[in-house]
């Protein structure tokens, strides 16, 4: 632990409290990605409110302020803004009620299931206590309010809207997310850490006919049920055992009735990678599994094949990644960790690469660490704490608000405080 940091952090007491009423305002007031207008207004404002430059309405919602500090790095901090169409199942006094109308005008609920709220308060903290102490500090600290992360767009939106001409270029990028371990917890990972995912919708065309005359048709449903069955066969057959990957079909679609063979099926299904060989590799399989069946059924038109979403893989930089992990254990002692591989995925790596700027990105704890040891010892993880996107998914306010702004000047001032 270097001594700015001891400095700047001395400051967190005296925002405590006003932190805490910040995250639950973000938690009571949730916004869908490309709509984060209230949120980036609040990020905006506090930017303004603590001398940094301001831009806002970067690829629709996205805000980046710049506080420059004499000679010295470049260090970026990025916080994701948006929330999910999930209605709060929490039972706290500060849930989200809230709702918004969709294109065909039905209410949809909203909440901050993913913990991007804690995300924008730590963020606002370590904003905040960067522009009390800058005797501590030297260099250019940036800190960018990413809208639209859940939909796997707003770090393009930004960075098409000309990010990299509104900010100076960063020599890091740093980032967090809020996950399913005690809090306190702090994690961090060199190499790969957060999955590719890939979302793809499949359409089979077959023959339709009556249901009691099956010669007359191409059953789509037949096709797509062989399909389904072989696709598990890529990663149980194709790769190696000690090759991570996931292949989940999440829907099928087929027909209005059960006495009539329809002309067409669609699959939906969702792919996790981790490197781009094997993100090509299984892909690959993916068409050839598809386009196989669909000869083997004598078909009368090709099948489709459409990738309706996409977010790239979370590779850390090893030498960014190495001296976040050391000013962690240095500050936070045995609460520092490696983290496990995640198959969740971000768009983040995207802000980085537009830049040309290695990058780090690591966890924070957000469960109650009591509730959560209690369940270790019964051994019910999995049915007890409550992950990203569950109805709830609620990080308890402390310590995980105090970890989130620690982290992220700690992590900071790896640069700036040297």
């Amino acid at each position: 632990m270097t001594d700015p940091a001891r400095a700047v952090l001395a400051g967190l007491n005296a925002i405590r409290s006003d932190l805490e009423n910040l995250y639950q305002d973000l938690h009571r007031h949730p916004e869908l990605g490309l709509r984060e207008y209230r949120t980036a207004k609040k990020a905006a404002d506090a930017l303004r409110e603590f001398g940094y430059d301001v831009t806002e309405g970067i690829g629709g919602t996205g805000v980046i302020g710049v506080l420059a500090n004499g000679d010295g790095p470049v260090v970026m901090a990025r916080a994701d803004m948006d929330a999910l169409p999930v209605r709060e199942q929490t039972g706290l006094p500060y849930a989200s009620t809230m709702t918004v109308t969709d294109e065909d005008g039905s209410e949809q609920p909203v909440m901050h299931a993913c913990g991007h709220d804690v995300h924008v308060t730590s963020l606002i903290g370590c904003v905040q206590l960067m522009a009390q102490h800058l005797d501590a500090w030297r260099g250019t600290f940036v800190a960018l309010f990413q809208p639209s992360e859940e939909n796997g767009d707003g770090a393009d939106a930004m960075v098409d809207d000309a990010l990299t001409a509104k900010s100076p270029r960063p020599d890091v990028v740093l980032a967090q997310h809020v996950l399913p371990y005690p809090a306190g917890y702090v994690g961090t990972r060199p190499g790969s850490f957060l999955s590719a995912a890939d979302s793809l919708r499949i359409t089979v065309h077959g023959r339709g006919a009556h249901g009691a005359m099956p010669q007359a048709a191409v059953d789509p449903v037949v096709m797509a049920a062989m399909i389904v069955v072989r696709l598990q066969t890529i990663v149980s057959r194709e790769l190696a055992a000690t090759t991570p990957a996931v292949v989940t079909v999440g829907s099928i679609h087929a027909g209005t009735g059960p006495n009539v063979i329809p002309d067409s099926a669609v699959i939906q299904l969702n792919v996790r990678t981790y490197d781009d060989a094997t993100r090509t590799q299984v892909l690959d399989a993916i068409e050839r599994i598809v386009r196989a069946e669909c000869e083997a059924s004598r078909v009368p038109k090709d099948p489709e094949i459409e990738r309706i979403s996409s977010f790239p893989p979370t590779v850390n930089d090893e030498e960014p990644t190495r001296r976040v992990a050391e000013a962690f254990a240095a500050y936070f002692g045995d609460d520092a960790h490696t983290a496990e591989l995640q198959t969740a995925s971000e768009d983040m790596s995207e802000i980085p690469r537009a830049f040309g700027a290695p990058f780090t990105y690591w966890a924070i704890g957000g469960i109650d660490p009591e509730r959560y040891a209690e369940a270790v010892r019964n051994g019910t993880v999995t049915q007890d704490i409550p992950v990203n996107h569950s109805p709830s998914f609620a990080p308890v306010i402390q310590p995980t608000l105090d970890t989130g702004v620690s982290a992220l000047t700690v992590a900071v001032l790896a640069w700036l405080g040297s």
